[in-house]
């Protein structure tokens, strides 16, 4: 169902924000219209959605230390950004509700013009789609949250796509070894493709210590709500560690994203060998089912038009 455009105030302030787009694939979109006040983009413009913001406007987005936009913060919201409401109603008039402020499993969806990023329309879709989320945001841990060093040593914990992005990252950055660490020994050949130098599994392994003076340890994903950590003091304080989270991989969106979709065309930033499978929106359960199974590391969704 097709969602007209809408514009209005908030706050006193033009809403500069509503758009429809039009989906090729789940994460890839193009504008079939704007609403007031929109200059960013216009029709026919190649986008991508992504659920973190940047405004480009507040504190932190005009500096480095951040890409957690304070304007429009992250937060698992059902509804629009700027008023709370939704765009979607079904069949029966009944409200529908957003998903992290993009809603991507539909035909047609209205995104505030924040959460969207303009790409070259040269790019192919079924891999500009792997940017929104996922790749973007292990290549952008190494780029930008640990800021990998040349020459380095880079341990990663647990290889599904975001690890394995994270050794792509990493092999962009120049890191002379790069350790996969996995209980599935498997793994360890498929992440050669992505620069993966040496394997451990943690199950067949004995206690080894770590390095001592310095190491950085970036925290990706999203863990159970509630979930505690337990740390040893002595190892973090003593020794010269550091601990830090990343959402997006530290990526803003809007700067960060087109640098990633240009590294892609000029044959740098590999985005291929993640996508092992290719379906309509009709089998997206089988979709699940293959990444629940461990069978596939990305599977493009095509939506028919």
């Amino acid at each position: 169902m097709a969602e007209k455009q809408v514009s209005g105030t908030a706050d006193g302030k033009p809403i500069r924000c509503r758009g429809t787009l039009q989906n090729f694939n789940q994460d890839i979109w193009m504008v079939e219209s704007v609403g007031d006040f929109v200059d960013e983009v216009t029709e026919g413009d190649v986008v991508i959605p992504q659920f973190l913001a940047q405004c480009r406007e507040c504190a932190v987005c005009t500096s480095n230390k951040s890409n957690l936009c304070v304007k429009f913060p992250f937060e698992m919201s059902l509804w629009m950004h700027r008023d709370g409401t939704s765009r979607f109603t079904d069949l029966k008039g009944q409200t529908l509700h957003h998903f992290l402020f993009i809603s991507a499993f539909s035909e047609y969806t209205v995104v505030d013009v924040t959460h969207i990023t303009k790409l070259d329309a040269e790019i192919p879709p079924n891999r500009a789609c792997l940017l929104s989320c996922g790749v973007s945001t292990g290549v952008g841990a190494a780029w930008r949250a640990a800021n990998v060093d040349e020459g380095s040593t880079v341990a990663i914990f647990g290889l599904g796509v975001i690890g394995l992005a994270v050794a792509e990252g990493t092999r962009l950055r120049g890191a002379k070894q790069i350790i996969g660490v996995d209980t599935n020994t498997e793994k360890y050949e498929i992440g050669k493709k992505f620069g993966i130098t040496d394997f451990v599994n943690p199950m067949n392994c004995l206690d080894k210590s770590l390095a001592e003076g310095w190491g950085k340890t970036i925290v990706l994903g999203v863990e159970k709500p509630g979930t505690q950590l337990s740390l040893n003091s002595l190892v973090i304080l003593h020794s010269g560690k550091t601990l830090m989270g990343s959402l997006f991989g530290g990526l803003k969106p809007k700067t960060d994203i087109p640098i990633l979709a240009k590294s892609y065309m000029d044959k740098e930033l590999q985005l291929d060998d993640f996508v092992t499978h290719e379906m309509k929106f009709d089998d997206i359960n089988r979709a699940f089912n293959l990444l629940m199974e461990g069978k596939c590391l990305r599977c493009v969704i095509w939506m028919d038009k």
